[in-house]
């Protein structure tokens, strides 16, 4: 069982930035696909990106490329969200997710999906004030 635990939400104003970490169990973290989602009251939860285990190869929604950056640290079994120049729609409860892999996270598509992941964290709480 992997777990996952999420830190590093919090308040905001537009325009600042925040950093958040997951830090994962499992001895294999780093050939796992890790992705971070996002969900807003009475939203669908959404795609925000993702990293592949090997080579690092990254994955955006367009909504946030160019602001945030997703990152990984295999020898602290961490990944991060750095999120910069914040706006008020980016308010939402943010999610880690892990898979090892599948032929459907193989694909890119498989990357930006929510079922496309096995495990998740509790997730951790994001508000950016106008």
């Amino acid at each position: 069982q992997v777990q996952l635990v999420e830190s590093g939400g919090g308040l905001v104003q537009a325009g600042g930035s925040l950093r958040l970490s997951c830090a994962t169990s499992g001895r294999t973290f780093s050939s796992y696909v890790m992705g971070w989602f996002r969900q807003a009251p009475g939203k669908e939860r959404e795609f925000v990106a993702a990293i592949r285990g090997s080579f690092g190869i990254t994955y955006y929604a367009d909504s946030v490329k160019g602001r945030f950056t997703i990152s990984r640290d295999n020898a602290e079994n961490t990944v991060y969200l750095q999120m910069n120049s914040l706006k008020p729609e980016d308010t939402a409860v943010y999610y880690c997710a892990a898979t090892r892999g599948s032929t459907y996270t193989a694909q890119a598509m498989g990357v930006m999906a929510a079922k496309g992941y096995d495990y998740w964290g509790q997730g951790t709480q994001v508000t950016v004030s106008s």
